[in-house]
């Protein structure tokens, strides 16, 4: 099975879990709000919706996407709450079967895209592996807000992997859009999976090193939880300062979570 279609598969599954939380709720429940402030489980859902609906329009007519880019670049602060906000509001078996057509339409056509196809985005364009894997991450980090919503504690998944990688990349990016040069050393990460294994990325000998949980690594790059209540740790200043800004989506910095003052 190739890198693509193993990602691909992991995404159906991550949505599946996510779809499974929602499919049984009453209408009221839909308007519940979530973690991301002014944001309700509809919301969570339609901005999901819209975002695979955006990755299946780059993925398929660049040329049209380029508009959507546009859109963007002209109010980059509200474009996401923007795309949202219509999605809310609809009834929710309509917004339920507009996200589930959505989802299997971008898997058939990343299933369909010839080897070495990249796909433009609003970062720079990426693989079809790498756009699974960003649509896998979003999907997750909506997928908790929608759990702390509904008091749910999910187990984690070797799908975090995923997650984890993508946060590593995307050190540098978390540096750009705040205008910080990004450090030349490379880091060590050193995560531990539910099942106790280890998933390291980087030199063992780097100087600069971050660890901990897999779940609680991928909870701070998706800000979905403060880093104080997290068990994730540094050694050396670089470190340190990268987990205070991390983000493993694309756009501007987020304002994060604020800490709960103890454990999840």
């Amino acid at each position: 099975m190739s890198d693509a279609a193993a990602v691909i598969d992991d995404l159906g599954e991550e949505s599946e879990e996510l779809d499974s939380l929602v499919a049984g709720l009453q209408h009221d429940q839909w308007a519940a709000p979530t973690p991301a402030a002014g944001w309700s489980i509809a919301h969570q859902i339609a901005h999901l919706a819209w975002t695979d609906e955006v990755a299946l329009l780059a993925a398929t007519d660049p040329d049209a996407f380029a508009t959507e880019v546009s859109k963007a670049v002209e109010a980059p602060a509200s474009f996401v709450d923007e795309s949202a906000g219509p999605g809310a509001v609809t009834p929710p078996p309509e917004l339920l079967r507009r996200w589930r057509e959505g989802r299997e339409r971008l898997r058939a056509a990343l299933r369909a895209a010839p080897a070495g196809t990249r796909i433009p985005w609003y970062g720079p364009a990426m693989s079809v592996p790498s756009m699974a894997t960003a649509r896998l991450m979003e999907t997750w980090a909506h997928g908790q807000d929608v759990a702390d919503a509904l008091g749910v504690s999910r187990t984690p998944t070797a799908r975090l992997r995923h997650v984890a990688r993508i946060g590593v990349r995307a050190r540098d990016y978390a540096y750009l859009v705040r205008g910080i040069e990004a450090p030349q050393e490379e880091f060590r990460i050193e995560l531990v999976t539910p099942g106790g294994s280890l998933l390291a990325y980087g030199p063992e000998g780097a100087a600069q090193r971050v660890g901990g949980p897999l779940l609680d690594f991928c909870l701070l790059v998706t800000q979905r939880a403060h880093r104080a209540d997290l068990a994730v740790t540094a050694v050396g200043s670089e470190a340190d300062r990268w987990l205070d800004i991390a983000q493993a989506f694309a756009g501007p910095a987020g304002p994060g979570r604020a800490a709960r003052g103890g454990d999840r």
